[in-house]
């Protein structure tokens, strides 16, 4: 943790929504006049796309049939720790983009596939944000976890998760319904072991929670609207949340735990601009003042 650089991480894997929650963030940041430089988790990845179908077939072909995105060997995950580490000493870090299609290979001028050139961020910044599929990591030689001062997981339940992935790796990616589902065959080794463990580190999850039928979410012909869903909301440490405050002012909400409060899905902006905003404000306003006595 760093009182003079502080790094915000949101957690979660593909499809679960970590790019909606991204853009409350983007409002909040706006909203208080604080500047943001961001990584995305795919910045670390350790293949561009040609090689890493490269790697599936070899490894496929040796009998491993988990290696995925989600997997620790396909990222370079001791970069990203690095990387978190230079923010918090210096303001500074390196990144790059993954180009996932054709509008972002036009935009940054490199081929789908393929990476970006490393640049040099945060100078200037108030706070760096991560979003991505390791951002609260923990292994015998990485944690990435300690390094972050605010944590967040976005976690649905599996079915939704994989019926949102299904959506938009077939809508914006045009990948067929068996290869989507191969994917998730792969990642369900790596979901386990890596991805979940991190749940445990994060400082809130919100977890959405469908209250319509997605039994077999590999033929659902929509996503759950935000109106057909609950979202729980999980404090690691629920010291200094104003509990009676939050479900007097988010309608239909209730305590579920002594730490968790469950609210309705259309809800979610709102109850994260009530939670997220003092608690982004306290970090930065720690981080000003820390500024102010080393001048």
């Amino acid at each position: 943790m760093s009182v003079a650089h502080p790094i915000i991480a949101v957690v979660g894997s593909s499809g679960a929504g970590t790019s909606t929650v991204k853009h409350t963030f983007d409002q909040i940041f706006r909203r208080e006049k604080i500047t943001a430089a961001s990584i995305e988790g795919d910045a670390f990845h350790r293949y561009n796309r040609a090689d890493m179908k490269a790697e599936l077939v070899k490894r496929t072909s040796e009998g491993d049939m988990t290696f995925s995105h989600f997997s620790l060997e396909a990222n370079d995950l001791k970069e990203l720790e690095r990387q978190f580490k230079s923010y918090g000493e210096t303001g500074r870090a390196q990144t790059r983009q993954y180009v996932h299609d054709e509008a972002e290979a036009k935009l940054h001028g490199v081929p789908q596939g393929e990476f970006t050139a490393w640049r040099e961020c945060g100078e200037g910044t108030d706070v760096l944000f991560y979003e991505g599929l390791h951002g609260a990591l923990k292994t015998d030689d990485i944690n990435i976890a300690e390094i972050a001062d605010l944590k967040f997981g976005v976690v649905p339940v599996i079915n939704l998760e994989w019926i949102q992935k299904m959506h938009r790796d077939r809508a914006s990616r045009g990948y067929s319904t068996e290869a989507v589902t191969d994917t998730i065959l792969r990642r369900m080794h790596a979901y386990v072991h890596v991805i979940c463990p991190q749940f445990s580190h994060t400082d809130i999850n919100f977890q959405r929670v469908p209250v319509v039928d997605t039994s077999n979410p590999f033929i659902a012909r929509w996503i759950p609207t935000v109106g057909e869903s609950l979202v729980v909301i999980r404090f690691r440490d629920p010291r200094g949340i104003d509990f009676p405050y939050l479900v007097s002012m988010i309608a239909g909400s209730w305590m579920s735990r002594a730490n968790s409060i469950v609210i309705p899905g259309d809800k979610l902006d709102l109850a994260m601009q009530l939670v997220l905003t003092p608690m982004i404000i306290r970090l930065i306003d720690r981080s000003r003042r820390s500024g102010e006595r080393h001048a």
